[in-house]
């Protein structure tokens, strides 16, 4: 309470403004106090302070660099990977190419080969038949030969002794036979099977 009973008569005393202004000496100190607080931080504390924001500028400048680089890099590798993915499109295409190209090799080389088998399952198959009319004829012959020896031999009534005579008998009936027209389509080997 002191304080303020001081103030108030020391306002009594110089007016007005004596209350709202120190006195000089406090001014001067404060002064000399708030200069020196400026030297020191501007000598010591702004450096420092300075140096900090600096390096956290190069430090940002840096991060947008590598951002900068990373989004490059990224770009690349995007044009990379889609140059990658279209040339294995290529690739696959030129694969399943060459693919339908081996199949229709493959089919027609199997067709090749089939129709070998065929040509010569056929050709044996001639052959095969071939051999089987020969040794029919020939045992048509030998059978049709003994008929008309018997039938020659009940004609006549006599048994044909001669061999070689009997064998240009039967060889001149079935060279006729052979020459004979067919009759209703049927062939001189049915034609003879009816003459039995």
């Amino acid at each position: 309470m002191l304080p303020v009973i001081v103030a108030a008569a020391a306002a009594e005393e110089g007016g007005g403004t004596a209350f709202i202004l120190p006195p000089a000496y406090e001014i001067f100190w404060a002064a000399v106090v708030l200069l020196l607080i400026v030297l020191v931080v501007g000598r010591y504390g702004l450096p420092r302070i300075y140096r900090v924001l600096d390096e956290r500028a190069e430090r940002i400048e840096k991060g947008l660099e590598l951002a900068a680089k990373a989004e490059e890099g990224q770009a690349d590798a995007e044009k990379r990977a889609e140059r990658l993915v279209q040339e294995a499109r290529l690739e696959a295409a030129h694969i399943r190419q060459d693919a339908q190209n081996q199949a229709k090799e493959i089919i027609a080389q199997a067709r090749q080969a089939a129709q070998v088998d065929a040509a010569a399952i056929q050709e044996g198959a001639s052959r095969q038949i071939l051999a089987e009319k020969q040794a029919a004829q020939i045992s048509l012959r030998t059978d049709v030969g003994l008929l008309a020896t018997a039938l020659a031999e009940r004609i006549v009534g006599e048994q044909l002794r001669d061999t070689d005579l009997s064998a240009r008998v039967i060889d001149r009936f079935l060279d006729e036979l052979e020459k004979a027209p067919t009759s209703h389509g049927i062939d001189n080997g049915v034609a003879v099977e009816e003459l039995r």
